[in-house]
């Protein structure tokens, strides 16, 4: 599993090092991104942060339904299939909302920050609970859940990380 969170962290760090080539595959004649720029609360930085937020919050909602559900399946290694293809969907509508601002620098880093603190809420939620687990029965080892939670930790650090780089600082003009 380490193995498998070390790839991770490798990727999104390779996909942020690439993060200007990214841009420039999504369009600004993109339905989404049109959509967005014509939205006039969108160019108000509390409100499409906040849309950013919620935006991240139902995929990462939707990501643990669908991980819960195929739990009841034995098929194996579907859930990294899952993993990796909202992973992929998230830095997708990242830089949708990047190719879509089009207020000030300052206000983008803002509406970046409103945006990705969910992943900072979350790592918080996974901090306490680490911090206070204790076992089910006397003699249960909390090892695993301990380790499942550090790496929880991680991934919402790192998801936090990238969201803020992608959605709240844009490309450097050539």
């Amino acid at each position: 599993m380490s193995i498998i969170l070390l790839v991770g962290i490798l990727g999104v760090f390779m996909i942020l090092f690439f993060k200007n080539s990214l841009l420039d595959n999504v369009e600004t004649n993109n339905k989404l991104v049109h959509r967005l720029q014509n939205a006039k609360w969108f160019q108000n930085y509390w409100l499409s942060g906040l849309f950013l937020f919620a935006l991240n919050a139902i995929l990462f909602l939707l990501t643990v339904l669908i991980l819960y559900v195929i739990m009841f399946f034995e098929i194996p290694y579907v859930h990294l299939l899952i993993m990796f293809i909202a992973t992929i969907g998230s830095i997708f509508l990242w830089i949708v909302i990047n190719k879509a601002w089009q207020g000030t620098k300052r206000n983008r880093i803002k509406m970046g920050i409103v945006g990705s603190s969910f992943y900072i809420l979350l790592s918080a939620i996974f901090i306490y609970w680490l911090w206070t687990l204790e076992p089910s029965y006397p003699g249960d080892d909390t090892f695993m859940g301990a380790i499942g939670l550090i790496f929880a930790i991680i991934v919402t650090l790192i998801a936090f990380t990238t969201c803020f780089i992608i959605s709240g600082f844009s490309r450097k003009s050539a």
